[in-house]
């Protein structure tokens, strides 16, 4: 029977969220508890990479994480980013994000819809002479590269942070006393083997992305929830139904 859940990331800040619908709906107990957590290189690390920010004309950004290691580094290295330089985001909500930093134009802020880059391609095609940068986490692989250069848009990717465990205290682990863990990255999963082995491979495990749930099988972990979905693309979805099924038996 599940009735405390631990979810591998930071607690929503609004209270709207769909968690909280479940921990009052299905009366379980949900403690939200980051697994991994971000870490931005120091301008010597970045400066290694041998990558001119100012030589870029537009900066691609998929993250929140993306946008404030950016604009930190630049502050380091004391760089001024022009009024007229372009931003292109994944999604509306990460470029209403770089508002913290700049101030948010249209004519210079374009963003898609679906939260990947393929959907941003086409704005970018209609603005091919641009030089766009990508900042990128040390955890990632070729494809936006090999999408990209299938365009042949002129672009530089580069690592401006890393994805670090955020190890468990001793207190944490002997109080670990959770039904189920939901993982969102492969990153996450490490985490977790690094601290308990085999040991807690009995508990119900619920994962977010082919990678994640990959990770997951690989490390022996007793999967029961693997999420998208064509019937639930939202791990809350997931979560929804499978507890909904539990309490029918």
């Amino acid at each position: 029977m599940i009735k405390k859940i631990l979810i591998s990331q930071p607690q929503p800040t609004s209270d709207k969220s769909p968690y909280f619908d479940i921990a009052k709906d299905y009366d379980v107990e949900l403690v939200f508890r980051p697994f991994i957590k971000v870490e931005g290189l120091t301008s010597k690390e970045f400066r290694q990479q041998k990558v001119s920010i100012s030589g870029h004309t537009a900066v691609v950004f998929t993250s929140r994480h993306a946008i404030d290691n950016f604009f930190k580094l630049a502050k380091e290295m004391r760089l001024e980013i022009p009024e007229d330089m372009k931003y292109f985001c994944v999604t509306e909500q990460i470029a209403f994000y770089i508002q913290k930093y700049v101030q948010y134009r249209k004519r210079k802020v374009f963003f898609g819809q679906t939260g990947k880059i393929a959907d941003l391609v086409p704005s970018m095609v209609k603005h091919k002479t641009e030089k766009f940068l990508i900042p990128m986490s040390d955890v990632h692989d070729d494809s936006v590269k090999e999408l990209l250069d299938s365009k042949k848009l002129q672009h530089t990717e580069c690592i401006m942070y890393r994805t670090v465990s955020n190890d468990f205290t001793e207190e944490e682990v002997k109080a670990f006393d959770y039904d189920m863990c939901v993982f969102f990255s492969p990153a996450g999963i490490n985490a977790f083997t690094k601290t308990f082995g085999s040991s807690k491979n009995d508990i119900a495990v619920a994962t977010f992305g082919p990678s994640t749930s990959k990770s997951a099988h690989e490390a022996g972990l007793n999967v029961v929830i693997e999420a998208p979905s064509e019937k639930f693309p939202s791990m809350t979805g997931a979560l929804k139904s499978y507890l909904a099924r539990q309490d029918e038996d």
